[in-house]
């Protein structure tokens, strides 16, 4: 699965890279910009690309919108990180998102680890000569009725590991659903059916990326 990632980008260079408009951040100061160790289980606040003119800001941990309470939400967010690929349509935390709200989660690479014996080595897994890729994800929104807040969320995809992927991450061998940039329009479409998604649910080529050993990630 992927917790940790980098996004060494300024929320400007999203912009161009994704041909979208900025102004949904303006003023939002916790949004993750130029960060080395991005870590899901702090729920931490992302641009996200979907379909709208505009970047977005989602918090990683999808509380879908049939959530009934803050209690369930907290519960349901700590599961709902990682959405795998072979489970995505039929489970009911995502069936509904992954046809109709589908978003891109611009990354420079993720961490993974290694085990050998009693020891975990961390490695940093990123695309050759990309200095900003998409990983796939799924997105919603969800109202806290004690509060009146409308808060948006997003799951990460992943999916089969390729051969590289599944050396670094030798236990469970997934990786996250990497969307070549050739291919981020049709993703983001209302108009491709179940089919087609899978299709691009599908692990990139090994050859495409590259892999080193991190030293200093907790």
């Amino acid at each position: 699965m992927c917790y940790r990632f980098s996004m060494n980008a300024k929320v400007t260079t999203l912009a161009a890279r994704y041909h979208r408009k900025s102004d949904v951040l303006a003023g939002v100061p916790s949004v993750v910009e130029e960060q080395q160790d991005v870590n899901a289980f702090t729920f931490p606040l992302c641009p996200i690309i979907t379909d709208a003119p505009q970047i977005q800001a989602y918090q990683w941990g999808l509380i879908p919108s049939w959530t009934k309470t803050e209690e369930d939400a907290n519960k349901l967010r700590k599961m709902t990180l990682n959405a795998r690929n072979d489970t995505i349509f039929s489970k009911p935390s995502y069936r509904e998102s992954i046809l109709k709200r589908r978003c891109l989660i611009p990354v420079s690479g993720y961490y993974e680890w290694r085990h050998e014996d009693d020891a975990k080595i961390a490695y940093y897994l990123f695309v050759k000569d990309e200095p900003l890729f998409s990983i796939a994800g799924l997105y919603d929104e969800w109202l806290d009725r004690g509060t009146g807040e409308v808060v948006k969320t997003f799951s990460m995809i992943t999916t089969e590991a390729n051969s590289l992927a599944a050396y670094v991450h030798n236990t469970q061998q997934r990786m996250p659903a990497i969307i070549r940039q050739q291919d981020e329009d049709r993703w983001l479409s209302r108009s491709i059916d179940k089919s087609q998604i899978a299709a691009l649910l599908q692990p990139i080529s090994a050859h495409l990326m590259e892999a080193h050993i991190v030293n200093r990630l907790g």
